[in-house]
């Protein structure tokens, strides 16, 4: 951290109406790489919760009455800020979260093009005028800030999973509330100072830290003040807190869980579909709720497919983020090693064979090296569960509606990704996958511009594009009556 240009980007206290809150107790941030101490960070808890409800509910009025201009220009200069210190925000990101420099600094750029976005589209929230019943009533639809916004970040994610929600949010004349994972506060409290300096009012953008999961989590949720509730993470916790939030009949959007199946079919371009296979399955380690979980292989291609891709996954380098060339980094801790071996351990008792990885890697007891199992079914645990760790399963399929059948095997509905030369199978294969985002001969599928969320037990509403405003906008009819007298 000493290498930062910017040293007042690394802050130690959670940041409400405009200032920074220190306490006694303190968290400690570690390095996933190194197991070292890169920080200590002031453990708020619901009291600081409480403070910044408060002051995001107080700052609500004066913001939501800013033009849509006006709001514009201060979220241009924060999205401006944060690509001015891309370099200080990938490396608080990689030091604090594992993921290699060069990916982290995608993610800052990736985050803050939500920002601009919604610095963009927050110009363009339109209403309706709808033909009366009579002639002597106009009807008009407007569009109003839903309040006060709360939100919970997981860690994978720590600087995009906020820009995504924050900029649709601030953008449609919303204030904020955002409790980031505790082993990733660094880089949302690096947003909040960025976010100062680009003119946002105190108030209108929040960042409390505290490891007191249940009881912040029970604020956020359950209070009056909070009118829109979102969260990132897995689908379990996303269920607990649903229920938490029909309390109060909060509106609600979700990105829960996912089980990514990604489909070659026979008539695919092999070497195209290694290559989106392997970023779409070891970015981050593996620990992406989009990441490729399945492997589905046509049975005439799969010996192809299978020779190529393990070629592709023997060039990647594992290692420290920080650390030139390495191209996987850690996962977040030891016990999310431990996790993702068990489901390897079981999927091998009933059959998958290992082909390829080291599986007892020496450098750190967070690192796994990127693994390939073959013989897989999709019953398997690393098939029926989602891994969230660099383990590729391949499973083969005879036919189309096979893979689509399989495909589908799962209470998850996030990302779904197929390769095929057919016109005809690309239609038919999209349509009939239940996911909410399709990836055609394409392994990364998320931009600014494109509604990002899934289906089923993966969750709802949808972050990004033109629709990304709706969570955060209430529908107000108006009825004008007697125009004709």
């Amino acid at each position: 951290m000493q290498h930062l240009n910017d040293q007042k980007l690394l802050k130690h206290a959670s940041y409400i109406n405009g200032c920074w809150h220190y306490c006694v107790n303190e968290i400690a941030i570690l390095n996933p790489a190194t197991g070292e101490e890169i920080a200590k960070v002031c453990n708020a808890g619901v009291t600081e919760t409480e403070l910044a409800i408060q002051s995001a509910k107080k700052a609500l009025k004066a913001w939501s009455a800013k033009s849509a201009n006006e709001r514009s220009t201060l979220l241009r200069n924060w999205f401006d800020l944060m690509m001015a210190n891309q370099d200080d925000l990938g490396r608080i990101l990689t030091s604090e979260q594992g993921k290699p420099l060069a990916e982290a600094k995608g993610e800052v750029a990736y985050g803050a093009s939500f920002i601009e976005w919604f610095a963009e589209e927050g110009k363009r929230i339109y209403g309706d005028t709808i033909p009366a019943s009579s002639g002597d009533k106009r009807i008009v639809v407007i569009k109003q800030p839903i309040g006060v916004v709360a939100a919970i970040t997981p860690w994978n994610f720590p600087n995009a999973m906020i820009a995504r929600k924050a900029a649709a949010a601030l953008a449609a004349g919303c204030t904020f509330v955002v409790r980031p994972a505790t082993q990733t506060p660094l880089s949302a409290l690096a947003m909040a100072e960025l976010a100062e300096r680009a003119g946002i009012p105190a108030g209108v953008f929040n960042v409390v830290v505290g490891d007191d999961a249940r009881g912040m989590g029970k604020i956020l949720t359950e209070h009056k003040d909070i009118a829109k509730f979102t969260f990132t993470g897995s689908t379990e916790v996303g269920k607990s807190l649903i229920s938490q939030c029909a309390t109060t009949v909060k509106k609600v959007s979700m990105e829960l869980g996912g089980n990514a199946p990604f489909i070659v079919f026979d008539d695919a371009d092999i070497d195209a579909a290694v290559a989106g296979a392997l970023v779409s399955k070891y970015r981050n380690a593996g620990q992406t709720c989009v990441c490729t979980n399945r492997i589905l292989v046509q049975e005439n291609v799969l010996a192809e497919f299978t020779e190529k891709f393990i070629e592709a996954v023997k060039a990647l380098s594992i290692g420290n983020g920080l650390d030139e060339d390495v191209t996987v980094g850690p996962m977040i801790t030891a016990q999310a090693v431990k996790e993702v071996r068990k489901l390897i351990d079981e999927s091998i008792s009933q059959g998958a064979e290992l082909t390829f990885g080291d599986y007892d890697l020496s450098i750190g007891e967070n690192f796994l090296a990127p693994i390939v199992l073959s013989k897989v079914t999709n019953d398997m645990p690393v098939a029926h569960y989602e891994i969230f760790g660099p383990v590729a399963p391949i499973i083969s399929f005879q036919d189309e509606s096979e893979a689509i059948t399989i495909a589908n095997d799962t209470e998850f509905g996030l990302a779904a990704y197929f390769y095929s030369r057919d016109i005809g199978r690309v239609w038919r294969v999209a349509e009939g996958l239940d996911f909410g985002m399709v990836g055609i001969n394409e392994g990364l599928i998320s931009n600014a511009a494109a509604p990002f969320g899934g289906m089923k037990q993966s969750g709802n509403g949808r972050e990004g594009s033109k629709y990304g405003l709706d969570d955060y906008l209430e529908i107000k009819y108006l009825c004008m009556g007697g125009l004709d007298k």
